[in-house]
């Protein structure tokens, strides 16, 4: 069992059993065996989709929130940050375990790779944008903007961006 705190301390366990699957179902239309289907999308729904991780989070723990008198419209704003993270690795580790062992051992190998690839990705794009932070043209850029005096070069455009 897995287990994460949303924003207001109150702590949510992750069971994913068969009843569990089958509430997600009903509740969202979301199959999450998806998840060992061949060029299945889940992973990626779920990673880039926080309304659509939020609501089967709720359905997963509906029967605690029952329990504790909590809507979904309340666990929907005690999500946010990287509480929403935490949340979505417990809810597809809970997931991966989920799962008998020969078809586990894959599934935690390809969560594994999901995970180094976007650390990879995340570090880029942090670091892409400190470099656009850091170009002392930028701030020249903005004033002309804002001042309506821009020639057409935003300082988000490629053209401007330092090394391009």
């Amino acid at each position: 069992m897995k287990t994460f705190t949303d924003t207001t301390g109150r702590t949510w366990d992750i069971v994913v059993n068969v009843d569990t699957i089958k509430r997600v179902r009903d509740l969202t239309k979301i199959s999450l065996l998806e998840i060992v289907e061949p060029g299945n999308a889940l992973v990626d729904r779920l990673a880039s989709d926080v309304i659509l991780v939020c609501d089967v989070l709720f359905a997963v723990v509906k029967p605690q929130a029952d329990e504790r008198k909590v809507s979904d419209t309340d666990f929907g704003r005690s999500l946010s940050g990287d509480v929403i993270d935490q949340a979505t690795t417990a809810l597809l580790e809970e997931l991966i375990d989920f799962f008998p062992s020969r078809r586990r051992a894959i599934l935690r190998q390809a969560w594994a790779k999901v995970l180094s690839v976007k650390t990879r990705l995340e570090d880029k794009a942090e670091q892409e944008a400190r470099t656009i932070l850091a170009d002392p043209r930028l701030e020249d850029q903005l004033m002309a903007a804002l001042s309506g005096g821009s020639s057409g070069n935003s300082p988000a455009s490629s053209a401007s961006a330092p090394g391009n």
